[in-house]
């Protein structure tokens, strides 16, 4: 019994940790972090598909990443959703073949509303079944 509490409380644990995570990188720091933009979507043939489905991402500098399609018809519309994806403020720039994007520095307004948001992300669990609950309550009879 003991075991088999531990072992589902371990496992609990692990995913709690592992969506903390994932959720977390999603949040800019000074660097350009390629998981920012790999849940991107974009509007692909009429149906949202992320970036990290479409094109490679490969950072090249610390504000610049370079992101280079799979197929050179969706520049356009990736170029699109990452002008339009909030909390970034990515400036990108399409040449035909690949698109870079620049981030600008970080002032000191824009990291403590990066705190704020890493703060709430924190608090907020992602997935109830990873973070609550427990072992299911059993009785004992005398």
């Amino acid at each position: 019994m003991i075991p088999d509490v531990l072992s589902d409380a371990t496992d609990r644990m692990k995913k709690a940790v592992e969506a903390a995570k994932d959720d977390l990188s999603t949040v800019r720091t000074g660097r350009v972090n390629p998981a920012l933009f790999q849940r991107i979507p974009v509007d692909y043939y009429g149906s949202p598909t992320p970036l990290a489905q479409l094109a490679s991402l490969q950072v090249p500098e610390a504000r610049v990443l370079i992101v280079t399609p799979y197929d050179k018809s969706a520049l356009k519309e990736i170029e699109k959703a990452i002008v339009a994806t909030p909390n970034l403020g990515a400036n990108p720039s399409n040449d035909g073949n690949i698109i870079r994007v620049i981030l600008p520095e970080l002032t000191e307004d824009r990291r403590k509303e990066f705190v704020k948001i890493a703060r709430g992300k924190g608090r907020t669990p992602r997935s109830r079944s990873a973070t609550s609950g427990g072992a299911p309550r059993t009785t004992s009879t005398p």
